[in-house]
C-alpha cells in the first residue's frame, strides 16, 4: 500500500479543507508515492517518536500537532523541530499532520473530549464561517434527475443530518445558437423556447471542482449555464469547540475532580467557584482562550480548555466556571481515535499507537 492511499483515508477522517487558514496540515515530510511499511500515530512528531517509528518499521508518522508550523529557512539540527525533520528525512519517514482539520470536524477533537466526559446533546461551539456555497443550474426536465443525482453523489445537497437536498422550479427559457453552435435541442440560428428545471443545491466550498465536474459530465447542453454564490450561513456541523450536557448536574468541586480523573490531568487551574451546579459544559481542546465569550453566550455552566493566561480568568465574569486542564490533557485521546479510525478502514496493516508521551509540561 502506498502512502498516498493511507493519506486518502486520513483526509476522509479529517478533510484538510476544514483546517484553519493559519494552520499547516497534510503531508509535511516525505513522498506520497512511497510504499508504506506501517503507520505510527502520535501526538507530536518529536525526535524520540521518529526513533520509535524506526524501531517499529513504520515509515509514516501521523501526528496531531504539525512539527512544521511556521516558515523555516534552514535545517541544521539546531532545535527540536529541525532535529526531528532531519532524522525523518534521513530514514525516509513521512510525516502527516491533522491538527485543526480534526479540531473542526464534528466527530473530531472536541467530540472526543465530550465523549470522554460522557456529555450528550453535543453542538459545535463556534460554527465555521464562509464555508458554504450555493450552485444554481438549469436543464431540461428529462435531464434533471441525472444532473441532480450526479451532484448529490459528488457531495452537494448535504445539510446537517440530511442529504440529497435541493430546490427545484420550472420556468420558461429562450435561446438562439449562432452558426458555430451545436444545440442538443432546437435548431442552429433559430430562436427556441421551452421549459427548463432550475436546480439549486448547497455544498462545502472545497467540493466545488468535484461538483462542477459532475454537473458538466451529466448535463446534455453544449453550453451549461450555472451560477455559484458564497453564502454567509454558518456551518452548524463544522467548527471549533463544542457544548454538551451531563444527564445529572454536579457541584463545581465534584465536577473538577471528575474532569481531572477522566482526562488524567495532574492539575487544574480554575476561576472562582460560583456556588452553582454544573450541567451544560463547553469544551475546546488545546488553546481556547478566544472562545470564553462564546462559551458564556452558549449558556455553559463551565468551560474546559487550556493555555489560559492570568488576566483571561477574569473574563469568566462570574458567569461560568473557567478551567485550564492542560493542553496535552485536553487532546489526550485524539491519537487513540485516529488509530481506531485507521484500523477500521485499513485492515491487515500495521497501524501502531505511539507509546511516547510528548507532553512537555510537568508538575511537581
Amino acid at each position: 500500500m502506498k502512502i498516498k492511499e493511507i493519506l486518502a483515508v486520513l483526509e476522509e477522517m479529517a478533510p484538510l479543507a476544514y483546517a484553519e487558514d493559519f494552520d499547516n496540515v497534510g503531508l509535511l515530510v516525505g513522498n506520497s508515492e512511497t510504499e508504506s511499511t506501517g503507520v505510527l500515530v502520535c501526538h507530536d512528531a518529536l525526535e524520540n517518536v521518529i526513533d520509535e517509528a524506526i524501531a517499529k518499521n513504520c515509515n509514516l508518522v501521523v501526528c496531531f500537532h504539525p512539527i512544521l508550523f511556521s516558515g523555516i529557512k534552514k535545517i541544521t539540527g539546531k532545535n527540536y523541530v529541525e532535529r526531528a525533520i532531519l532524522k525523518a528525512i534521513k530514514n525516509d519517514i513521512a510525516i502527516y499532520a491533522v491538527h485543526t482539520a480534526l479540531d473542526n470536524h464534528s466527530q473530531g477533537v472536541n467530540k472526543i473530549f465530550c465523549d470522554a466526559l460522557g456529555l450528550t446533546n453535543t453542538k459545535v461551539l463556534i460554527p465555521k464561517q464562509n464555508f458554504i456555497q450555493k450552485l444554481v443550474t438549469y436543464t431540461t426536465p428529462d435531464n434533471s434527475d441525472k444532473v441532480r443525482n450526479a451532484m448529490f453523489e459528488a457531495g452537494a445537497g448535504t445539510i446537517g443530518n440530511y442529504d440529497n437536498c435541493s430546490f427545484n422550479t420550472e420556468g420558461f427559457f429562450t435561446f438562439k445558437g449562432n452558426e458555430n453552435s451545436n444545440p442538443v435541442i432546437g435548431e442552429r440560428g433559430k430562436l427556441h423556447t421551452g421549459t427548463e428545471v432550475k436546480i439549486e443545491v448547497i455544498f462545502e466550498k472545497h467540493l466545488q471542482s468535484k461538483i462542477l465536474k459532475a454537473l458538466l459530465a451529466n448535463h446534455i447542453y453544449e453550453e451549461v449555464a450555472y451560477e455559484i454564490y458564497n453564502l454567509q450561513n454558518s456551518h452548524q456541523n463544522i467548527g471549533l469547540g463544542m457544548t454538551g450536557e451531563f444527564e445529572t448536574e454536579m457541584d463545581e468541586k465534584d465536577f473538577l475532580h471528575f474532569v481531572k480523573d477522566k482526562m488524567i490531568a495532574d492539575g487544574i487551574r480554575h476561576s472562582a467557584f460560583l456556588g452553582k451546579k454544573i450541567k451544560k459544559v463547553a469544551v475546546l481542546g488545546g488553546s481556547g482562550s478566544f472562545a470564553i465569550k462564546n462559551a458564556i453566550m452558549a449558556g455553559a455552566d463551565a468551560f474546559l480548555t487550556a493555555d489560559l493566561k492570568y488576566h483571561q480568568f477574569y473574563e469568566a465574569e462570574n458567569r461560568l466556571l473557567l478551567a485550564d486542564i492542560g493542553h496535552f490533557e485536553s487532546e489526550r485521546y485524539t491519537k487513540n481515535y485516529i488509530v481506531d479510525y485507521l484500523r477500521k478502514k485499513i485492515l491487515n496493516f500495521a497501524i501502531i499507537l505511539s507509546e511516547e508521551n510528548t507532553n512537555p509540561v510537568k508538575y511537581l
